[in-house]
């Protein structure tokens, strides 16, 4: 799969891993390894997934462990979708379980084969059920590429509402069914890309409009060494923004000595890493984060963070949490 081109995306080409098993092959009972590659998560992680929120194997064969079968898979699809755009882990568990692919078409449920998609509108459409007015206004200028008409959504919802309702009420939606739109039909891309630039040019804005920052040392906002989905910086930076709170965002695909050396140059009070995708993951890269005196808060984001993380790393599930987390420290 080719990469996105370069700039700041959170992109539904990245957000539902594809595989050769049809969904609704009746067939299909995978162990929790084979799941896990599909979704490219750790194993651990799915058994978190299983025992916090019941989001575990139906299947059971006399003699062998618990199997996935196609629907479970489908829920773990969701879960995974809806956590690489943000939501919270308990959030996304909720609305998996509520998927029932017995009783909600693909339409409804935003999951479901390339052909059933066809016939429902899938390709066409951007799913967000239970979606109010404006994310089905914001859906359907995305769908339009009608960048003037969604500008216009986001920065009133902005206005109105602040940052993080925003993300999480009206963008989220819309950039899992995006996701979604992808996993059925291959397309969508561009429907992103330009969505992506909308939202990045309003959370500037929101930056651009801060009064002078309460605190004298910045935050530092970086992606992952090959991460490039970048977009939740720029909304962590709006949020921080509204708090009077000063960062500086180092983009997408930041190299381990160059986060180095902008943390020794800038002595930031808090840096903040996001990886939205398992491969970009490495623990590594933020146990070589420099010591610094005053110490800083280091804080991890997205869901892509595999094996523990060291300990003096603070991760957040949620752009509400990494608010706060990186808040306090930039205002202690």
């Amino acid at each position: 799969m080719q990469a996105p081109p370069p700039g700041p995306t959170i992109s539904a080409v990245a957000t539902s891993p594809r595989t050769d098993a049809h969904p609704d092959d009746p067939q299909v009972a995978l162990t929790v390894a084979a799941v896990a590659r599909q979704l490219g998560v750790a194993p651990a992680t799915l058994r978190t997934w299983d025992r916090r929120y019941g989001l575990g194997p139906s299947g059971h064969a006399a003699g062998s462990h618990r199997r996935y079968s196609a629907a479970d898979v489908d829920r773990l699809r969701t879960m995974r979708r809806m956590t690489l755009q943000g939501a919270s882990p308990a959030e996304a568990a909720r609305v998996a379980l509520a998927v029932d692919r017995g009783a909600a078409g693909p339409a409804e449920t935003g999951v479901g084969d390339r052909a059933t998609a066809r016939r429902e509108g899938g390709g066409r459409v951007v799913s967000v059920p239970g979606a109010g007015a404006a994310t089905r206004g914001l859906s359907r200028a995305a769908m339009a590429l009608d960048t003037r008409a969604a500008s216009a959504i986001v920065d009133e919802h902005l206005q109105r509402f602040g940052v993080v309702p925003t993300w999480d009420d009206l963008l989220v939606p819309v950039l899992v069914g995006i996701g979604a739109r992808w996993a059925q039909t291959g397309t969508g891309v561009d429907v992103e890309h330009a969505l992506a630039e909308v939202v990045m040019g309003s959370l500037r804005e929101v930056v651009n409009r801060q009064a002078a920052p309460v605190a004298v040392r910045p935050v530092l906002l970086a992606c992952a060494p090959e991460e490039q989905h970048s977009l939740p910086l720029h909304a962590l930076a709006g949020a921080l923004a509204e708090r009077r709170v000063g960062s500086r965002i180092l983009g997408a695909r930041v190299p381990p000595d160059a986060l180095a050396a902008a943390v020794r140059r800038s002595g930031p009070s808090a840096v903040f890493v996001w990886s939205q995708l398992a491969a970009t993951g490495d623990p590594s890269v933020l146990a070589a984060v420099p010591v610094t005196r005053p110490a800083l808060r280091l804080v991890a984001g997205g869901s892509g963070w595999g094996a523990p993380l060291p300990g003096q790393v603070t991760a957040t599930a949620s752009l509400a949490e990494a608010v706060e987390v990186v808040t306090r420290a930039a205002t202690a």
